[in-house]
């Protein structure tokens, strides 16, 4: 398996994005399914790309997943500060998954934010994203509870999990 990643191409942003929302719908990651105002923000590859650096891992001209990475708190950071660099949308297609194609996504990430000079790496993630979390654990990524949050504050049950890693 040659998994490549590299920057997104203007022209797969639709697939990108269809990619990145098919991951939540279908994972049930979202509390308000297809109505769910967060999708349109998961489509939107073009806003991330023109505020952040978003990459792919592709097999064989085939795209399988993506991530956004934000550096050293730039505009689409959630939780970043001065210093820090974020992981935000990681989604591989449910086809692609297993073979690991998330984890060279964020080890790539990881990789930018050290030749940055940032001095962390934080991200947010769903409780119930298990799969994810392998990933960061294995990576050495660790939870930082005090940093946990609520991106919707209406919804009591929507806490979102932090962490983060030592560069």
């Amino acid at each position: 398996m040659d998994i490549v990643i590299r920057p997104v191409q203007a022209e797969e942003y639709e697939e990108l994005g269809e990619i990145t929302a098919r991951a939540y719908l279908d994972d049930g990651l979202l509390d308000f399914g297809e109505s769910d105002a967060y999708l349109g923000e998961l489509r939107d590859v073009a806003k991330r790309a023109a505020a952040a650096e978003v990459l792919v891992a592709e097999e064989r001209g085939r795209l399988l997943g993506g991530v956004t990475f934000v550096p050293d708190g730039g505009p689409m950071a959630d939780i970043a500060g001065p210093g820090e660099a974020e992981i935000r949308m990681l989604a591989v297609d449910r086809a692609g998954r297993g073979r690991g194609a998330g984890e060279a996504l964020v080890r790539a990430c990881v990789e930018r934010a050290r030749a940055l000079g940032c001095e962390r790496m934080v991200l947010s993630t769903q409780a119930s994203m298990h799969a994810a979390h392998r990933i960061y654990e294995r990576l050495g990524f660790v939870r930082t509870p005090e940093r946990d949050w609520n991106p919707v504050p209406h919804l009591d049950d929507l806490t979102l999990l932090t962490y983060e890693l030592t560069l």
